[in-house]
């Protein structure tokens, strides 16, 4: 007896959307400072302090990060091949490249935590630019989906209405957590906590928009074994069926 397929666009609907919830929560591992002595305090120190090449707790965290780059780039990829289009495939593109970014933030980690390390210098040029390049991905991301959906992505209502002011907030966001990078440290923990949260918000968005577009719109229902329809000009046509014709006593 053959096996029955699995349709991928299924597949996809209930993957991709799993996948990026999940990596909303695995991307703000940083709460796991409270409950870990990393020695660090969270209003004044970068997250990537937390897995800086010296940090006693940085094998557990990179790990952590790497997991969550590859769950955005498994849910990015997977979402791409369900919704077709320019602007939406640019911010699925986006997004793998954020996970990218991100692994490569990783491999080239601080070298000490500053906001506990007189000597450590707050400027490492090669996790700085790595940095830069993940939010340059994340908000082109932003940008690009938000767009898709205003223009033609009806089962996106959440993140037509939500997208730019999450847009909008991450991007202030990230802007003050630089005060270090132009010798101003301090207070530079918090805002860049309230960023990944809202990190999260947008995957979750996004996670929830796949979940509607894969639920069956009203009216489109049909009963097992029977075939749907065909549409010729806008109108249905019946599928032809043979029938004895009806007595009509003569």
């Amino acid at each position: 007896m053959p096996r029955p397929t699995r349709d991928p666009r299924t597949a996809r609907a209930v993957w991709a959307p799993l996948l990026l919830a999940t990596a909303a929560v695995v991307y703000n591992d940083w709460v796991l400072e409270f409950l870990l002595p990393t020695g660090l305090d969270p209003r004044h120190s970068y997250v990537s302090e937390l897995y800086a090449a010296d940090q006693r707790f940085h094998g557990l965290f990179g790990g952590i990060e790497l997991l969550a780059a590859a769950l955005v780039v498994a849910g990015a990829l997977l979402a791409r091949g369900r919704s077709p289009g320019r602007w939406e495939d640019a911010g699925w593109w986006s997004l793998v490249a954020f996970g990218v970014a991100s692994v490569a933030d990783v491999a080239v980690p601080m070298r000490c935590a500053p906001s506990v390390e007189s000597p450590c210098e707050a400027v490492n040029p090669w996790h700085t630019t790595t940095s830069a390049l993940v939010h340059l991905a994340l908000f082109a991301s932003m940008a690009l989906l938000v767009t898709s959906a205003a223009l033609g992505a009806p089962s996106r209502p959440a993140v037509r209405r939500w997208g730019p002011w999450v847009l909008g907030t991450a991007m202030t966001t990230a802007l003050a957590t630089v005060g270090p990078l132009f010798g101003r440290p301090g207070w530079h923990g918090a805002p860049q906590r309230a960023h990944l949260l809202l990190v999260g918000v947008w995957f979750v968005l996004l996670a929830a928009a796949l979940r509607a577009e894969a639920r069956p719109r009203p009216g489109t229902a049909r009963l097992p074994g029977r075939p749907a329809p065909r549409v010729v000009a806008g109108q249905p046509i019946r599928p032809y069926t043979c029938s004895a014709p009806e007595n009509d006593g003569r």
